[in-house]
């Protein structure tokens, strides 16, 4: 008899608040009978099929391909898989962690708890626990497969259990990608027609819902309907056809070749469709000033110390600091779907469990914090807002380019002028020279970063080459606004950090994206403008369009501020067909960082990043692995590999 193993969930962290749906563990090895024995058995097998999401979204994920982009550099000593991607090193024969195998790992797992549930009825189930069970494996079927879609583009579905006997000539090769987009969709179709609109009991927090499957089917919409995919892929790709295998409907052919307008109207009623679900039926909002303000006041918190800037932007800063580190226990309604990861806070700063950027000086004179790894590029320090709501470039109120990199005259003269009078988002998940990083974290008093220091944040290679700050900026998105470190313990007060999959700010934006393909101005600025008004930026008229920045501009760059470092700027600029123009070699730049003991003249200065960034149209999608090919003959590798 056939045996199931390895269902230890201990290190599973799925809901955002707790985990009580997960603490009902079945033995390692069991028969398959016993899976099924009863309700409390039966959903602990279903359980596991929700591990995959979990391990995407855990290191793996934020060491891969996912942070190759235009976002953060990370030090060249970590070498790990983002690094290599964007160093155009992956081929078939060397990739290493790669979503293919977790997906139709977890895959292959669901399929073969709805083969099972159709040939037992566990103990104590009722019709409907069966029901949202099937439900949740349809909403995971059409995840699983999506992520695969966005990663390597047309792929194999698989939606039955192919047992360890199947002949490999008898597996599925690569479906067009239309065809896997209208799969997909009717799987989170179905899911959303059973599942719950949102969770009542809390312990529940992080299973499917019917709103999170409207929404993820909207995305794979939007991403359908953009060019890439929608008649504009380079010449290798609209070549790219299949040897041995066809889809139904499309024969040898894998993506389509011409524009087709009806897929971004598609793709903005499911937008509609979602974002009205989520406020009405499931309780979603954006995260508001009023719970930010309880919440602070709750911890006794100060503003934000932001040299010049006014009350209400320190607010709005302070919002967007509790957006990324509150949970729906808490109050935050924005997350649609998500997971709770204590180790996103390590790999932001510290692998260590302080999350604190070097180096804060210890009772006994050593020193402790985190590695400083995560290092903004200069494009995302000058792509994020003015406090006027502009790109600095084209904000006529803003300090000229000349003068970006001199002191802002401030009470802490290391300030720079391009940190100066930026919106509260920059203030939010950006940290520089002279900026505070945490009001509690020096034993309860603020930390005031010093760049310039090679004993506290500043470059000091012969410390230690993986904790090496990169562009002179620091990331503190997803940090709590009350850490604190206490040195008489050396220990400090972080905890479980929610990282959103979906959440309804992205809705908005995918909506406005839309709406601009279609040619619904207003609309599309209705919808930037819910995103624009909760972080406290400046609305936008049809008066601020223009030649400099068009309507899609505007929401592109919006997406790119809202959504950064939460893994969509990779997706995003693959599906534009703009990644040639912001990941060739030679953009990616910081301030001259690599000096010990700078002058201020010699640390605000621009410098290109000194890795091998480069691009190659192969870089579009991940290849398949090598091995992965050899086993399954129907498929045919990425162009380009």
């Amino acid at each position: 008899m056939k045996k199931i193993s390895s269902y230890i969930l201990s290190i599973l962290i799925l809901c955002l608040s707790g985990c009580n749906f997960l603490e009902v563990v079945p033995p390692e090895t069991m028969e398959i009978e016993d899976t099924m024995k009863d309700k409390t058995r039966a959903e602990a097998f279903l359980y596991t099929c929700y591990e995959g999401v979990t391990e995407l979204y855990q290191q793996k994920f934020l060491r891969s391909f996912v942070n190759s982009a235009d976002e953060y550099a990370l030090p060249s000593a970590w070498a790990v898989n983002s690094q290599k991607h964007a160093w155009g090193m992956v081929t078939g024969g060397n990739i290493q962690w790669i979503p293919w195998d977790c997906c139709y790992k977890y895959i292959g797992r669901t399929n073969l708890f709805l083969k099972l549930l159709d040939q037992y009825t566990p103990a104590h189930s009722t019709e409907y626990d069966i029901a949202r069970w099937k439900a949740e494996c349809k909403f995971l079927l059409g995840f699983y497969h999506f992520f695969l879609l966005e990663s390597y583009g047309p792929i194999p579905i698989i939606d039955h259990y192919y047992d360890s006997n199947t002949a490999k000539e008898d597996f599925p090769g690569r479906s067009h990608f239309d065809y896997c987009v209208d799969v997909i969709c009717q799987w989170f179709d179905e899911a959303a027609s059973v599942l719950p609109d949102v969770m009542e009991d809390s312990s529940e927090i992080g299973r499917a819902t019917s709103s999170a499957a409207k929404a993820l089917k909207a995305r794979c919409l939007l991403y359908a309907a953009s060019p890439f995919w929608n008649g504009k892929a380079p010449l290798q790709y609209k070549e790219w056809k299949n040897t041995n295998y066809t889809t139904p409907g499309y024969g040898h052919d894998l993506i389509s070749t011409s524009y087709d307008p009806a897929k971004w109207t598609r793709a903005s009623t499911a937008c509609e469709e979602a974002i009205s679900y989520a406020l009405s039926r499931s309780g979603r909002a954006l995260y508001s000033l009023e719970q930010a303000e309880s919440r602070r006041s709750s911890e006794g918190l100060p503003l934000p110390d932001i040299l010049g800037a006014t009350d209400d932007l320190k607010k709005y800063t302070s919002l967007m600091r509790y957006l990324g580190a509150t949970t729906e226990t808490d109050g935050n309604k924005e997350t649609i779907w998500g997971i709770a990861y204590y180790a996103w806070i390590n790999w932001y700063l510290d692998w260590e469990n302080t999350a604190l950027p070097h180096s804060i000086t210890t009772y006994n004179g050593s020193s402790t914090g985190g590695r400083s790894g995560v290092s903004p590029f200069l494009y995302s320090i000058e792509h994020f807002y003015t406090e006027n709501g502009k790109l600095p470039k084209y904000d006529p109120a803003f300090a000229p380019e000349s003068e970006w990199f001199t002191s802002a005259g401030l009470s802490r003269s290391e300030i720079i002028k391009l940190n100066d009078h930026r919106e509260p988002r920059f203030y939010a998940w950006f940290v520089f020279d002279g900026a505070e990083y945490g009001s509690r974290i020096s034993s309860g008093s603020p930390l005031i970063v010093n760049m310039r220091d090679p004993y506290k944040q500043g470059y000091y290679p012969s410390r230690d080459l993986n904790d090496l700050n990169v562009t002179g900026y620091l990331c503190r998105k997803f940090i709590l606004p009350n850490l604190s470190w206490n040195s008489s313990t050396n220990s400090t007060n972080t905890r479980t950090i929610p990282f959103p999959i979906v959440r309804l700010a992205e809705l908005y934006l995918n909506l406005a994206e839309c709406r601009a393909a279609l040619g619904d101005t207003e609309g599309a600025l209705t919808n930037l403008n819910e995103v624009r008004r909760r972080a406290g930026v400046p609305e936008l008229t049809s008066a601020d369009l223009s030649s400099e920045m068009p309507l899609e501009e505007w929401v592109r760059n919006e997406r790119f501020i809202e959504l950064w470092a939460e893994g969509h700027r990779y997706f995003d600029l693959r599906r534009w067909c703009l990644a040639p123009q912001y990941l060739r070699a030679g953009v990616r730049e910081g301030l001259n960082f690599t000096v010990q003991n700078p002058t201020f003249e010699q640390l605000n200065q621009r410098k290109q990043v000194n890795q091998p960034f480069e691009w190659n149209d192969r870089m579009y999608l991940l290849p398949v692995a090598t091995g992965e090919k050899d086993s399954n003959p129907q498929l045919v590798q990425a162009p380009g590999y």
